[in-house]
Parts: structure tokens; C-alpha cells; sequence
């Protein structure tokens, strides 16, 4: 049977070092050829063996063999006339079935379609990585949004509303090992983070879900509710936002939060195989 790690959520570089004095299942070449796939960034097309090395604190040396690696796999590509790589195909091919393989997003993308259209909002679902959440998948209204981010965006945990459902809805030892890693990851900034997560808890608890008002982006307000699913072996999370001008406190208390908990109990529901229609989520 297989065994659940001992260091699930890991959020940088660091607990991975760490991982590999703690725990004798933690296998330190596999963990450093994903740091190396992980070291592109979202405007990163090319970087070179030196780039590599010191953005994951990897040996230049060992960099080397493991990009050789990557290469021969599929999962980076060499340019010769730039003597950089790029990620191949691999990489898109996992992203792609971890997509396919997500039958959440199917499920959710009608329900989520039909509350963005009928708010004029965006509405996402995005899925935990260390600091940050993932968008796995999002829907567009009409409206004056001042974000229009796409599948594969990310965003910080701490201060969006998604990033604190996300914290929101965790067992409580997942919640507790994640802000631990949280800490260290943010240093210094991380008091003032700790005291929005908190208040945001608090939030959630008596009123089941989580907001952020201009405390990532200034322009913008969103409402976030989790997903939890297996206990709590997977939680995902959904957000709705748009114009701070527009989604007023009172907006997302009244109407946004309300519907984007409507939201998650629909995608429960088909998830059991309750099976009804698509609710009209009209104003």
C-alpha cells in the first residue's frame, strides 16, 4: 500500500533540502530535475544551465546532467543557437492530463460560465502549490474586469481571496504544517500576512467563505469558497471577482459570496451524481 508523504504542500526550495535529511523515501536527484522545470517562470522562454543553477541553488554541474536528462525525456528542449533550453512537450503533456484527469472542472465549468456571465465577474478554480494558487480553470463576463487572468496563472496565497478558501478549507494539520512553511517562506512580511489569514478564518467560519478587497491588487475584490473533497485529501478552491468599484463589501457580501457558495454545493451535488440542471444564477 502506498505510503503518504511525510512533507506534503512544500513551498520552496528549502523544504525540499530539508526533506532529504528528513525523510528516507525522499529521493533528492528526482526532486532536483522538477526544481529545474519548476526554475521557468511564466515570461521565462529560454534559460541556460547558469540560470538554472542559480535560481534553484543547484550545482552548475549537476544542472547539467539533469537539463541532458530532461532533454533526452522530452521535457526540455536545447536551441543550439542560443546554447538555452525551453520546456518541450512533456511538460505540456502533464499539464494536459492533470486537466483531463481533473473530472472537477468539467463538472464545475457550466456552473461557473453561468455565475461569471450573470455577474459580469470572473470566476476561477485553482488548486494549492506551495505559496501560490493555480488557476486550473476560468470563465469571463462581460464586465470591466481590471485582471483577466488565464488557466495556469498564479497568485499568492496569503492575500487573495481563492488563496485564503484554499487555507481555509485544510485539516487542520495540513493548515498548520502549511503556515509554518508560509512563515519561512515570506520572512519578515509574514506578521502582517498572518494577521489577514486569520481575520480571514475568522471570516469563513461565520460566514463560509473568504473575501479580499484590494489586498493583492488594489483595483480589484473577490469572494473564495473551497472545494474539500476526500476528507479533505484534496481541497480545491473557487473565487469570483472584478472592479473593487463595483464589488463593494456589501456586493460580495449580499450577492457574490452567497452565489459562489451556491456554486460549490451544485459541484458537490453533480460530483455525487445528483444530476439536476445548470442553476440560472440571474440577478
Amino acid at each position: 500500500m502506498p505510503r503518504r508523504p511525510t512533507n506534503p504542500r512544500l513551498t520552496n526550495i528549502e523544504d525540499w533540502r530539508a526533506g532529504a535529511d528528513a525523510d528516507p523515501g525522499f529521493v533528492t536527484a528526482l526532486a532536483r530535475g522538477l526544481e529545474i522545470l519548476r526554475a521557468f517562470g511564466r515570461d521565462d522562454r529560454y534559460l541556460g544551465n547558469g540560470e538554472l543553477a542559480k535560481r534553484t541553488g543547484i550545482p552548475k554541474s549537476t544542472v547539467s546532467r539533469l537539463t541532458q536528462t530532461l532533454t533526452s525525456l522530452g521535457y526540455l528542449r536545447y536551441v543550439d543557437q542560443l546554447e538555452r533550453y525551453q520546456l518541450g512537450p512533456g511538460v505540456l503533456a502533464l499539464g494536459y492530463r492533470y486537466l483531463a484527469g481533473n473530472g472537477v472542472r468539467d463538472l464545475a465549468h457550466p456552473h461557473m460560465q453561468a455565475l461569471a456571465d450573470s455577474t459580469d465577474c470572473s470566476v476561477a478554480l485553482g488548486t494549492g502549490d506551495r505559496s501560490e494558487m493555480v488557476y486550473t480553470d476560468v470563465c469571463q463576463g462581460k464586465g470591466p474586469l481590471i485582471l483577466r487572468l488565464e488557466v495556469g496563472a498564479r497568485i499568492p496565497m496569503p492575500v487573495t481571496s481563492m488563496g485564503r478558501a484554499y487555507i481555509a478549507g485544510l485539516p487542520e494539520a495540513d493548515r498548520e504544517a502549511l503556515l509554518a512553511r508560509l512563515k519561512v517562506h515570506y520572512g519578515d512580511a509574514w506578521p502582517a500576512l498572518r494577521d489577514g489569514i486569520e481575520q480571514s478564518l475568522r471570516f469563513y467560519a461565520d460566514h463560509g467563505y473568504c473575501v479580499s478587497e484590494g489586498d493583492w491588487n488594489r483595483d480589484v475584490a473577490s469572494a473564495g469558497v473551497p472545494l474539500v473533497l476526500e476528507g479533505g485529501a484534496h481541497v480545491l478552491a473557487f473565487n469570483c471577482g472584478g472592479s473593487s468599484l463595483r464589488l463593494t463589501r456589501r456586493v460580495l457580501e449580499r450577492s457574490i459570496g452567497p452565489r459562489l457558495q451556491e456554486l460549490v454545493r451544485l459541484v458537490e451535488r453533480d460530483l455525487t451524481g445528483g444530476g439536476a440542471p445548470t442553476l440560472d444564477y440571474g440577478a
